[in-house]
Formats: structure tokens, sequence, C-alpha cells
């Protein structure tokens, strides 16, 4: 309850070969037996996550993954796993046995890294059995190395401050709301109360939004849509701006003013998480969908579906009245995001409050790459209810 979510911490992956110490580096960082550690080589089989502070960068996730040499078709199985880890990686750290002198699997997962634009730190573990010259690996691989010995807890803190010096330092937005609202401004957010709704809590956006406008020293007025109308005639002045639910665009909009900005919860995350820009070109295809093309709804987390599920029944329903066409629509859930999408005309995306910003944009880039428009759920209905640049009109243009 206290935590930062694992989706706004910096994403650190640790990768290597099987027995290189991967196991103890992350216990030595985080000062904890956090992961297994054998002699026997492919102890780790599935991805292993902790989250943790590391100062002074402040919450992170640390990604223990399976060996880059595995073998066998279980092997192949769990290299899989670890390749789906690249997609949320924000800093890479390459791990070396420093008895090893083969690099072909390093180098090329060094390729994987450089072609995702993953910044990477080279560590040489197991001084303590062998030391090394960083040198000629600093050459081959050009990227900065440290050399420690995991096991005995020696030079950990050079590798942490590495990690202080080559973390990226925009792996997340400064920002949700708060480039877009002044001190004191009143800001009312709609959140409707239906079946889907968490019993007694409010959504990670709602939750998220809501602290970045007290931060921001905005002032937030909550309701359902049942109450909107009520709380905007008890206000004595219009707000600053509206943020809804985007499902209940059609009624929100309807009932405030057309002087007061409106945006959603999802479109702030779209902002926030992706490419907003992106997001409203990928909208536009919507009017260039005709009978049996393509359409993927994708969501960042798995979750029992329910009567009235927006991927399911609600995007579906308005992709159909707006473009009259019978489309071919597939729901994906969670890290189930095919590397081919040519076969599909539109991608619409959830907010991605469950995934970290790398994971987002890595599937930006994928779709972009393939030439393939994607959009957001809340983007998506704005433009399927014809008021897209009245919700996206208060953003700062590129």
């Amino acid at each position: 309850m206290f935590d930062t979510p694992r989706a706004n911490r910096l994403h650190i992956a640790i990768f290597g070969k099987r027995n290189a110490g991967k196991s103890s580096l992350i216990n030595a960082i985080t000062g904890q037996e956090i992961a297994l550690v054998s002699d026997i080589a492919g102890t780790t089989t599935d991805p292993v996550y902790k989250s943790m502070e590391l100062l002074p960068l402040g919450p992170v996730v640390l990604i223990d993954t399976a060996g880059i040499d595995d073998e066998n078709t279980l092997g192949e199985l769990r290299i899989k796993k670890t390749k789906e880890v690249l997609e949320k990686t924000d800093l890479a750290l390459l791990v070396f046995d420093a008895s090893d002198d083969d690099f072909r699997a390093e180098k090329e997962w060094h390729q994987m890294l450089i072609g995702k634009r993953i910044p990477a730190i080279g560590v040489i573990n197991k001084i303590d059995i062998q030391d090394r010259n960083t040198k000629d690996l600093e050459k081959i691989f050009d990227i900065p190395f440290v050399k420690v010995s995991a096991k005995f807890n020696l030079h950990i803190d050079s590798l942490k401050e590495l990690i202080r010096i080559y973390s990226p330092s925009d792996f997340e937005k400064t920002t949700i709301v708060g480039d877009i609202i002044q001190p004191k401004d009143k800001i009312v957010l709609v959140a409707p109360q239906d079946i889907q709704a968490p019993k007694g809590r409010l959504i990670l956006p709602q939750v998220q939004v809501m602290r970045d406008i007290l931060d921001h020293d905005g002032m937030v007025l909550m309701v359902k849509d049942s109450e909107l109308e009520d709380i905007l005639k008890t206000l004595n002045q219009k707000p600053d701006l509206v943020i809804t639910d985007s499902q209940v665009f059609t009624k929100v909009n309807a009932l405030v003013p057309p002087d007061v900005p409106l945006t959603s919860f999802s479109i702030l995350m779209a902002r926030y998480k992706g490419d907003l820009q992106t997001f409203i070109e990928g909208a536009r295809a919507i009017s260039h969908l005709k009978s049996g093309d393509n359409v993927l709804i994708a969501e960042a987390c798995t979750h029992h579906p329910l009567k009235g599920d927006i991927a399911r029944e609600k995007i579906p329903k308005w992709l159909k009245e707006t473009t009259q066409a019978d489309l071919n629509i597939t729901v994906k859930a969670g890290v189930d995001f095919a590397e081919d999408l040519s076969k599909y005309s539109l991608i619409i995306h959830c907010g991605a409050c469950m995934f970290n910003r790398k994971q987002m944009m890595t599937r930006i880039f994928r779709s972009k790459m393939q030439n393939i428009p994607i959009t957001n759920y809340g983007i998506a209905i704005a433009y399927m209810n014809g008021i897209l640049d009245r919700v996206t009109n208060m953003f700062p243009q590129k």
C-alpha cells in the first residue's frame, strides 16, 4: 500500500550465462537472499523481480533472468522469457565470468540491447577466483565495465555508482497532469463505480492522477458520473479541468460546458506511458477500417473479464457502430504481444498503468517499424465520439 508501484520504478535487468553469478549479484546488490544461488547451471528458470530502494536513485526493480546460453527445448523457453524482459528493461547489467574467454553469447545479447536502445553496464564477476583486465572487453563491447565478487561483496558499491551514472533519466515522465494545471485549480474527477470497479479501492490511474494533482497544489473533487451534474451545479465557479473515465465520455461531454477543459484518465496515461501524438494519429485509422480487417485490442494486465468488459464488449461494439464493418477483433492480455503485427490494420492498447514506460514505448516502436497504426482506449473512444480535439487540445504540442 505504501510502496511505489512496480510500473513506476526504474527496471534494471541482469543478463549473463548460466553460473556467471547473476543471482549472487542480485543478492549482493540488495543485501538480501532474494535469488536462489546454486552451483548447478540453470538454477534460475523464470525471471525473478525484486522491488527495492537503491540510493540515491530511489525505487527500482531488479530482474534476475535465466542463463542466455541455456540449452535444450526447456532452455529455449527460458531464453524466450528472458527476451521478453528486454521489452521492459531501462538499464541492463551484462554479467561475465572472469574465467570465461568465450564471448559469443554476450556479443549476441549486446547487439539485442543496442537494437532496443537499452544502455548497459558490463560486470566481470568472480574476481575472487580469477582477476581480469577490463580494457579488452571495453574495446569489444564499448560499454563501461566494473570488476566485482558478488560472493564476497567486493566492489558492489562501485557497481551501484555506475548504475547511478548510466541509468536513463527519462525512464519515466516527471508528471501526469501537473504541466497543464496551475496551483489552486479546481479539478473534478469522474470515476464510475460499476461492476468492474475494484471493491474498496480506486483503480491505479485514478490514484496516480489524484496524487499528481495534489503534488502540484491543485484541488481535487471526485464524483461518480451519476453525481457530476450535481457537483457542477454546486460549484460557484466552473472547474478548471474535468478528468473522466473514458467509458462515460458521451455522458460527461454532454454535461461539461464546452469552455471547460475535458480529458480522461486513459488519455493522461497515453501521454505518461507512451506517445500521445502517435496515438492520436493511430485513432484516425479507425475511419479507414473495412470489413475483414484485423484489429488487435491489447491489455497490459490479465484479469477475469466481467460483464461489460471494455476490451471484449464495449470497444468492439463501438468499433462496429462507428465503422459499420465486420471486423476481426482479437484481444490479447499481459505480455502476449506478437513480434509480427503485419496482419493487423489497427492496434488499440489499454492505458498501460501496469507497464513501465519502456515496455509501452517498445510496443509503440515495434508497431511503427511495421507501419501498423496504434492508439489507446481513451483516444480511440474520444475519436469514435467525435470529441478527440476537445479532449487533447489542452496538451502542449511537440
